[in-house]
């Protein structure tokens, strides 16, 4: 299915796409610790072998892989806290960089009234609604290894972020009159700064407290109705929200600009200066950059928007754009309704742009466009983004299609991507429950986990790693620091139950349990071979 952005160069076949994908080498001091760690070793000529899609009510992996149970909705991480509804993204921050030992921060996206509540509810009260805020945002817990195996401790460092949490804006100006905003939700991907930080991204915030324009001030109730008891306007998210682990203190960016992002990927430069690459998950939205003009800022410096079609990013600035001066009064108002300012901008719409990593390797800005099934595109692609001369910060750039859904590929949608120490590409898919194993995607059979080889006599394949339970889908893959094991979120099982007792899913317990969502450990002799360390 062709993209709905015609500029977009579909791999005409198999082996021009693998010389694309093994193309060129790089000096070892400019790759990540993720890659630059590898053991030098021979490549393996033994073949991985993935698995077949299934519709079953399980997590599906392939052979000499093995997943444990690390923690799920409801359990305690502290006196206080429980973790959260929703598990999405999960960064790995070590401990000292130990492999072994560090702190998880886990999001936490959005909420299920009848699995939180137990019961349909047509008329939320002040409690039920104060619940559901508690159940997102994010979590804070400290993991460690023991007899080869990952534990969460009881630890200081196990805090939670919910939907009460004050947040403060990292700007000047107000926005609605405030200075800080109640609480971060919608969280689905996101990132981590060089300094350690997290980077935790609000996405669809409109299901919480709706959303408008700049120009029609107007407020449709939300799906879940928080502004019934909380009266919180609409633009205090949709922000990319840097998180400290050390101290759970948070903060809002606004120079990011505001939209359902999806993720927050940085790339520190040789000067110390940072380039942000974040997407807007939404059917005809968009893809932004952001440079800093200042070493470690995501205060200072420009926001940009993509032009596919001429290759460029194009600032979003008033002081550059009579365009945008003419609708905004201020910079602060372009950022706030950053989709209307990317229209007039001329930007170019996309198929709901998902998470977005950097290949290690080759420096080339992959970026999952899911589907856009208004446009008819509904098994998504790859977009791979080649700046010029390799340069993030650069303002040209050349776009083709790298990785295209559909059956004969075996996947379709896909979201969260990560690549592993030896520049393996891993992603999972996102068809939505009401969708799946329903035409056209009946083939897919319930959502999976994905591998591309980089080497090797398998090099380019798309192969399943592992399936979801019913109306589940894995998210936030992120690799132990010497890659022998990936955490992965299991989210939303059992998501299209009409009541407790027509529950779809009962994982991850026994049948009749309640399906919850669940961070899993996956580690096996397989991990080992594909990454090539021995």
């Amino acid at each position: 299915m062709e993209c709905s952005n015609p500029t977009f160069t579909m791999l005409p076949n198999r082996r021009k796409f693998l010389e694309i994908l093994t193309k060129g080498t790089v000096s070892a001091s400019l790759l990540p610790y993720a890659v630059s760690g590898c053991k030098a070793t021979k490549v393996s000529s033994k073949r991985v072998r993935g698995i077949a899609p299934s519709s079953d009510d399980a997590l599906v992996l392939a052979e000499e892989l093995d997943y444990n149970l690390l923690i799920q909705w409801g359990d305690p991480i502290s006196e206080q806290d429980t973790f959260g509804f929703n598990n999405d993204f999960i960064a790995f921050l070590p401990d000292e960089q130990k492999t072994d030992e560090g702190i998880l921060w886990v999001n936490h996206e959005y909420i299920n009234s009848l699995m939180i509540h137990q019961e349909t509810v047509t008329d939320k009260t002040l409690e039920q609604v104060e619940q559901e805020m508690y159940a997102v945002g994010g979590s804070l817990v400290r993991v460690k290894k023991e007899n080869g195996q990952w534990l969460v401790v009881s630890h200081p460092d196990n805090k939670r972020l919910t939907g009460l949490t004050e947040i403060p804006f990292n700007w000047d100006t107000s926005i609605e009159g405030k200075q800080a905003a109640m609480g971060t939700l919608g969280n689905c991907a996101g990132g981590v700064t060089p300094w350690g930080t997290v980077l935790t991204c609000e996405e669809n915030y409109q299901y919480f407290y709706s959303d408008r324009s700049s120009s029609d001030r107007n407020i449709t109730p939300s799906t879940e109705g928080w502004e019934k008891f909380y009266a919180n306007p609409p633009e205090h998210y949709g922000w990319v929200v840097e998180v400290d682990p050390a101290t759970g203190t948070a903060q809002k960016h606004v120079a990011l600009g505001r939209c359902a992002h999806e993720c927050a990927t940085v790339k520190e430069l040789e000067d110390g200066r940072l380039v942000v690459y974040t997407g807007d998950d939404k059917n005809d939205e968009h893809l932004y950059k952001f440079i800093s003009s200042e070493p470690g800022s995501l205060r200072e410096g420009m926001l940009y928007v993509a032009n596919l079609g001429v290759g460029m990013w194009i600032p979003v600035d008033v002081e550059q754009q009579p365009l945008l001066m003419a609708q905004f009064k201020t910079q602060t108002e372009a950022l706030v309704y950053l989709r209307e300012s990317a229209k007039i901008l001329g930007a170019t719409r996309l198929d709901r742009p998902e998470d977005i990593e950097i290949d290690p390797v080759s420096g080339d800005v992959l970026v999952a466009l899911t589907n856009n099934i208004p446009r008819e595109n509904y098994f998504g692609s790859i977009l791979k983004i080649e700046e010029e001369n390799g340069d993030h910060a650069a303002l040209t750039f050349k776009a083709t299609t790298y990785l295209t859904g559909g059956e004969d590929t075996g996947f379709a949608s896909p979201d969260n991507m990560v690549f592993d120490r030896a520049g393996n590409l891993w992603f999972t898919s996102d068809i939505s429950g009401s969708k799946m194993n329903q035409p056209p995607y009946s083939a897919f059979k319930n959502n999976g986990l994905f591998l591309v080889m980089r080497d090797g006599s398998q090099a380019g394949e798309v192969i399943q790693m592992a399936s979801a339970p019913v109306d589940a889908e894995f998210t936030g893959p992120c690799f132990s620091p010497d890659g022998s094991t990936l955490f992965l979120s299991v989210q939303h099982p059992g998501e299209q139950s009409s009541s407790l007792e027509a529950l779809t899913s009962h994982w991850p317990g026994k049948p009749g349990s309640i399906p919850r969502s669940a961070v899993v450990t996956i580690q096996g002799p397989l991990l080992q071979q594909i990454q090539q360390l021995g």
